[in-house]
């Protein structure tokens, strides 16, 4: 990503070194704690062809051509500084996008989440969670919580490196903050399907966000990529097929590769969160 004179927003709080009880979140609200990634979709392609190829376990031309990125923030070497630069960049971002679109599309006046930088373990109005929850939201305090830790993971065990994929994953937490504010988190209860639901729509809120920030410039070759081998790799199917060899879809929470390609899709291409309704 290329961020030019984007703005830094404010709303970052840096409590990394601080420290904490290590006992993770349980039992909360659908969606609090969520390790959701990047499915993003964009350029002149056929977006099904390499879907398909990328699903199936194939390699494809893109993939041997992705570009190196030296200055991504979750890898090792990078300060914290230049990490709480690039969160405050993303989330900046985020904020510009969603306070024209919400009044525009929800007749709703967007009020910004603050970012919790952390490491190792937080407490929130959720309860205490561990970095190993990955990237969470909670609807308690409006705030979203990430560890730095967990993008290096993001590139080491999920081989999904990128700046886009790191952004991606603070824009699906605020995905979830929009869903709060407009009530959609409090009405899907507590079944696995509600949970799909609701991370898919928060997958779709992020591409509504990445097509303000192209149309802003923010959004460079490789993107495409990057984001789609995520997407391959962190599916609820991906996932069960390398853990334990095989697929059980009633099991699901976050929906499957393809699904959250399809639903970042929808909102990328049309900019309209009025086509994220995955409760319909």
């Amino acid at each position: 990503m290329r961020f030019g004179d984007q703005r830094e927003s404010t709303n970052v709080e840096d409590r990394r070194g601080m420290g904490g009880r290590g006992i993770a979140i349980g039992g909360g609200g659908i969606g609090v704690v969520i390790i959701s990634i990047v499915i993003y979709l964009c350029g002149g392609g056929d977006i099904r062809q390499l879907l398909d190829s990328l699903t199936g376990g194939g390699t494809t031309q893109v993939e041997q051509q992705q570009p190196q990125q030296p200055n991504q923030p979750g890898k090792p070497g990078i300060s914290k500084d230049e990490q709480e630069k690039f969160a405050r960049l993303v989330l900046g971002s985020t904020e510009d996008a969603w306070r024209v679109a919400l009044p525009q599309q929800a007749r709703r006046q967007y009020r910004a989440p603050r970012l919790v930088l952390f490491s190792g373990q937080v407490s929130s109005a959720c309860g205490y969670a561990s970095a190993a929850s990955g990237p969470f939201y909670c609807p308690g305090d409006q705030k979203l919580y990430l560890d730095f830790d967990f993008f290096q993971e993001l590139a080491r065990e999920f081989k999904a490196p990128g700046d886009f994929a790191q952004a991606y994953v603070i824009a699906h937490e605020v995905g979830h903050h929009v869903q709060n504010l407009l009530g959609t988190m409090a009405r899907a209860g507590n079944s696995n399907d509600g949970s799909v639901r609701l991370e898919l729509q928060a997958d779709c809120y992020a591409g509504v966000w990445a097509n303000s920030a192209q149309k802003r410039g923010q959004l460079e070759v490789g993107d495409l990529e990057e984001g789609l081998r995520a997407a391959a790799a962190v599916g609820d199917d991906a996932i069960q097929k390398r853990t334990q060899g095989y697929v059980v879809p009633e099991s699901f929470t976050h929906g499957s590769a393809k699904q959250r390609a399809e639903w970042f899709t929808r909102g990328f291409q049309s900019g309209d969160m009025r086509q994220c309704e995955t409760f319909k």
